[in-house]
Protein backbone atom coordinates (compact mmCIF):
# COMPACT_ATOMS: atom_id res chain seq x y z
CA UNK A 1 0.00 0.00 0.00
CA UNK A 2 1.41 3.41 -0.94
CA UNK A 3 1.78 5.99 1.76
CA UNK A 4 -0.14 9.19 1.40
CA UNK A 5 2.57 11.85 1.47
CA UNK A 6 0.22 14.83 1.37
CA UNK A 7 -0.16 16.57 4.67
CA UNK A 8 -3.53 17.81 5.72
CA UNK A 9 -3.49 21.40 6.85
CA UNK A 10 -5.91 22.31 9.60
CA UNK A 11 -8.01 25.32 8.69
CA UNK A 12 -8.30 28.04 11.26
CA UNK A 13 -11.89 28.97 11.99
CA UNK A 14 -11.22 32.02 14.16
CA UNK A 15 -8.36 34.01 15.58
CA UNK A 16 -8.84 35.46 19.04
CA UNK A 17 -6.26 37.88 20.39
CA UNK A 18 -5.15 37.35 23.99
CA UNK A 19 -3.86 39.85 26.50
CA UNK A 20 -4.13 43.54 25.70
CA UNK A 21 -4.36 43.00 21.92
CA UNK A 22 -6.78 43.42 19.04
CA UNK A 23 -7.03 41.78 15.63
CA UNK A 24 -7.03 44.30 12.77
CA UNK A 25 -7.79 43.81 9.10
CA UNK A 26 -5.44 46.33 7.48
CA UNK A 27 -6.85 48.52 4.71
CA UNK A 28 -5.34 48.06 1.28
CA UNK A 29 -2.49 50.33 0.32
CA UNK A 30 -3.65 53.17 -1.89
CA UNK A 31 -2.89 53.29 -5.61
CA UNK A 32 -4.22 56.83 -5.99
CA UNK A 33 -3.49 60.10 -4.20
CA UNK A 34 -6.24 62.20 -2.62
CA UNK A 35 -5.95 64.53 -5.60
CA UNK A 36 -6.81 61.67 -7.98
CA UNK A 37 -3.36 60.98 -9.38
CA UNK A 38 -2.97 57.27 -10.20
CA UNK A 39 0.32 55.80 -9.03
CA UNK A 40 2.39 53.22 -10.94
CA UNK A 41 2.02 49.61 -9.76
CA UNK A 42 5.41 49.67 -8.03
CA UNK A 43 4.53 52.70 -5.89
CA UNK A 44 2.00 52.54 -3.07
CA UNK A 45 1.06 54.88 -0.27
CA UNK A 46 1.49 52.84 2.92
CA UNK A 47 -1.67 52.68 4.97
CA UNK A 48 -1.82 52.14 8.69
CA UNK A 49 -5.58 52.11 9.00
CA UNK A 50 -7.86 49.14 9.29
CA UNK A 51 -10.94 47.59 10.88
CA UNK A 52 -11.09 45.83 14.22
CA UNK A 53 -11.96 42.19 13.55
CA UNK A 54 -11.71 40.91 17.13
CA UNK A 55 -11.00 42.33 20.58
CA UNK A 56 -9.47 40.31 23.42
CA UNK A 57 -11.58 39.81 26.51
CA UNK A 58 -9.08 41.88 28.51
CA UNK A 59 -9.52 44.90 26.21
CA UNK A 60 -13.26 44.40 26.02
CA UNK A 61 -13.56 44.53 29.84
CA UNK A 62 -11.32 47.60 30.21
CA UNK A 63 -13.26 50.88 30.04
CA UNK A 64 -10.03 52.78 29.27
CA UNK A 65 -10.06 51.31 25.74
CA UNK A 66 -13.18 52.45 23.82
CA UNK A 67 -12.52 50.02 20.99
CA UNK A 68 -15.23 47.82 19.51
CA UNK A 69 -15.42 45.24 16.78
CA UNK A 70 -15.75 46.82 13.29
CA UNK A 71 -14.28 50.19 14.38
CA UNK A 72 -12.00 51.85 11.86
CA UNK A 73 -8.70 52.63 13.55
CA UNK A 74 -5.31 54.20 12.96
CA UNK A 75 -2.50 52.05 14.32
CA UNK A 76 1.27 51.99 14.65
CA UNK A 77 2.44 48.91 12.70
CA UNK A 78 5.79 48.66 14.52
CA UNK A 79 4.65 45.85 16.86
CA UNK A 80 1.94 44.39 14.62
CA UNK A 81 2.21 40.63 14.14
CA UNK A 82 0.92 39.34 10.79
CA UNK A 83 -1.50 36.41 10.82
CA UNK A 84 -0.72 34.39 7.71
CA UNK A 85 -3.16 31.52 7.50
CA UNK A 86 -4.73 32.42 4.17
CA UNK A 87 -3.24 33.56 0.88
CA UNK A 88 -3.70 37.34 0.67
CA UNK A 89 -4.73 37.92 4.24
CA UNK A 90 -4.14 41.33 5.78
CA UNK A 91 -4.80 40.43 9.42
CA UNK A 92 -2.55 41.68 12.20
CA UNK A 93 -2.50 41.13 15.96
CA UNK A 94 -1.75 44.56 17.42
CA UNK A 95 -1.10 45.60 21.02
CA UNK A 96 -3.93 47.89 22.08
CA UNK A 97 -1.37 50.57 23.01
CA UNK A 98 -0.47 50.79 19.31
CA UNK A 99 -4.04 51.75 18.34
CA UNK A 100 -3.64 55.51 18.30
CA UNK A 101 -7.04 56.69 17.03
CA UNK A 102 -10.57 55.47 16.40
CA UNK A 103 -12.59 57.02 13.56
CA UNK A 104 -16.16 57.83 14.68
CA UNK A 105 -19.14 59.26 12.84
CA UNK A 106 -21.15 61.70 14.86
CA UNK A 107 -24.91 61.97 14.25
Amino acid sequence: MAKNTKRRVARLETVEPVGARVLISKDKDKKETKGGIHLPDKIEIPTITGRIVAVSSQVEADEDFPINRYDKVLFNPKHAIPVDFEGDNRLFVVPVEDVVAVFRKHP
